[in-house]
């Protein structure tokens, strides 16, 4: 690809920020993670992961171990009724769903700046009737650049810094790079792709496969994508060194104090075929859609005063009607979240690198939510 160097990723260190798990959180699904065979004796271990993700970004108490950087968002989810027809789950209802998220960049470093080339995320809570819960980790691009657990180590490992350079080890990637034709190719997309300039006018893709049920017991496989009602605007990535610190979280703030923001969620199906157990395979864009219905984002608050900061978003924690797929990362995420949750809430709490930020006063009324239990 033009202009393309592996030199290039070395020296801003982005593509492994963009190889960090979604939110490090906790959750009560190593059932599903064993079931799975990850955490099997003698098998990769969730500790070994989160202790890389340390190694490489630093330990910072009081933070996630990936995507340490995010801003608390609050709002709600109108269904349409359509979703019914593939699951069964009661968020595709004609209702309406409170909902609590995060905007976030990939990196576990929590006060680096927003001029970098990565993952733009949105991670979400539904409340939904009975007590049940579905969550989501969701990115702005279609696929991820691993296939499997061991991969994420791998890379992890072979880009972690040298203490004497401040750099990863150049042999160490390019013996990585040509094991792993996947996250090469990720590399070159994310190097061509236009960069969203906002939270706001970004996709946000679910990544992974699911499988749905519906009421009559059919099931699909599917994967989802949240699409702005904000016009797409590009960002300029030969600007990015100049920008301000916290830029992208300062505008994501005074958009929603304009109003609210919208996307509308569709349901993509799958033809024969299609990988359903590797997201670093796209399906394509031909695929048929349905749209379920609209998440609208009211507000932000910085995470030391919203509802988000002891969230896990484990996107398998799923509602009736929903299910994980046959995709290994699924058990890994669940199982890595949780390590990084119990280490993180059992930590001092730590300001946010928007807590100074005077574009996110936090209401007077908001308080952190409480510590959850092992779910």
């Amino acid at each position: 690809m033009p202009g393309y160097r592996v030199q290039d990723i070395l020296s801003r260190r982005s593509l492994v920020s963009l190889l960090a798990i979604a939110t490090v959180a906790g959750g009560a699904t190593a059932a599903f993670a064993y079931a799975g065979g990850w955490l099997s004796s003698g098998r990769l271990k969730p500790t070994t992961i989160v202790n890389a993700l340390e190694g490489h970004d630093g330990k910072h108490e009081g933070f996630r171990r990936a995507h340490a950087k995010g801003l608390c968002v609050v709002g709600h989810f109108d269904g349409n009724g359509q979703g019914l027809a593939l699951s069964k789950a009661s968020l595709f209802r004609q209702t309406t769903t409170p909902v609590i998220g995060r905007f976030s960049l990939a990196g576990g470093v929590p006060n680096a700046g927003d001029g970098r080339v990565t993952f733009h995320s949105l991670a979400l809570k539904f409340d939904l009737p009975r007590g049940e819960q579905w969550r989501m980790a969701l990115n702005h691009v279609p696929v991820f650049p691993v296939a499997t657990p061991q991969a994420f180590l791998d890379f992890q490992l072979a880009t972690t810094p040298d203490p004497a350079t401040g750099k990863p080890d150049p042999a160490k990637v390019q013996a990585y790079m040509a094991q792993h034709p996947e996250t090469k190719a990720f590399a070159d997309y994310m190097a061509k792709a236009p960069l969203p300039s906002s939270f706001a006018n970004a996709n946000y893709n679910s990544v992974n496969a699911f499988r749905f049920t519906n009421d009559q017991g059919q099931t699909r496989l599917v994967r989802w994508i949240f699409t702005p009602e904000a016009p797409f605007d590009e960002l300029d990535k030969a600007t990015l060194a100049d920008r301000p610190r916290d830029f992208l979280f300062d505008e994501a703030a005074s958009r929603l104090a304009q109003g609210p923001l919208v996307w509308h969620l569709s349901v993509i199906l799958p033809n024969a075929g299609d990988p359903t157990d590797d997201a670093t395979k796209p399906w394509p864009d031909d695929r048929q859609r349905l749209e379920v219905g609209t998440l609208t984002i009211d507000r932000a608050v910085t995470e030391e005063n919203g509802p988000c900061r002891d969230v896990n978003f484990d996107p398998t924690i799923l509602p009736a009607g929903v299910s994980p797929s046959d995709d290994p990362l699924l058990a890994a995420r669940s199982s890595v979240y949780a390590v990084g949750y119990t280490r993180r809430t059992g930590e001092p709490v730590a300001a946010s690198a928007l807590a100074a930020d005077k574009a996110f006063p936090a209401p007077a009324s908001s308080q952190p939510a409480a510590k959850e239990s092992a779910q």
